[in-house]
């Protein structure tokens, strides 16, 4: 199959991070060759993208072509699967996350994750926001916890609906509002980056539009990649998108011109809706 990746990408040398293009930001994320096997299944073929810094890079595809399997590399979650191997180099800041040494719960705190369902802890909504920050000693007494707390829900745009009940369950809360204490609850370890793996596809549309609103004014401070089996949200909330088809990166660019302008066919005939 004839696969056109992003020029950039495949003009560079395996493991090395090249400087963005003037105007760019930078890339925070750099992969090259990744593929991903479960078992004697190769699900992932030779993947290599520039993830930029401070930005939304959206990841979209049909069913099953791999795009949650490569978010998933990105902070190492398929190492929870039996039989999982991954290949290739992903580098965070131009450190290879793949070593062998690497603290992968340190990693996990670089690299929060909202996943398509939200799960919230069976636990009041100020522990469910503060358990990363005390796991991980981020604070040296309740002060400072309180004061991440505070932040991590005002950033999430949740603080205003639930700060005369933080101590009542997290699980009490709406489907939408659930969803922002998943995500004030990953960036309370102050990640990086922030992986969201279709994020909006159990809301309805008002706490969708209200999510997509709230990972506007996150890429001000975080770098996110975000899983979307939506087009239209795709086009509204990213900068740059990357279609992927059985298991191999079609085609990246900066959004507007992947939607309006592709370079390749099959990315064309997705966005047309010719298959999908």
């Amino acid at each position: 199959m004839d696969i056109v990746q992003d020029q950039t990408a495949a003009a560079t040398v395996p493991g090395a991070s090249t400087p963005a293009p003037a105007g760019e930001p930078a890339a925070r994320v750099v992969t090259r060759d990744v593929s991903v096997f479960y078992g004697q299944k190769q699900a992932l073929f030779d993947v290599s993208i520039d993830i930029p810094d401070r930005s939304v890079t959206s990841f979209i595809g049909p069913s099953g072509c791999g795009k949650s399997t490569f978010l998933r590399c990105i902070n190492r979650m398929n190492d929870t699967i039996d039989g999982c191997r991954v290949s290739g180099i992903v580098e965070l800041d131009g450190e290879d996350i793949n070593r062998p040494d690497l603290d992968v719960v340190e990693l996990r705190a670089r690299v929060g994750m909202v996943f398509q369902k939200p799960n919230p802890f069976p636990k009041s909504i100020y522990q469910n926001v503060a358990y990363g920050p005390r796991i991980h000693g981020m604070t040296r007494n309740k002060a400072e916890l309180d004061e991440i707390v505070v932040t991590s829900l005002k950033r999430a745009g949740l603080f205003e609906e639930v700060k005369d009940r933080l101590d009542q369950p997290g699980t009490g809360l709406s489907g939408g509002q659930q969803q922002r204490l998943c995500i004030a609850r990953a960036i309370a370890t102050r990640p990086e980056v922030l992986l969201m793996d279709e994020p909006c596809s159990a809301l309805d549309p008002i706490a969708t539009a209200i999510i997509e609103e709230l990972i506007d004014e996150l890429r001000e401070n975080f770098t996110i990649v975000i899983v979307t089996h939506s087009m239209q949200q795709a086009a509204r909330v990213s900068q740059k998108t990357a279609f992927f088809h059985l298991g191999k990166l079609i085609e990246t660019g900066d959004t507007e011109q992947i939607f309006t302008n592709p370079r390749h066919e099959k990315t064309q005939d997705y966005i047309t809706g010719r298959f999908g």
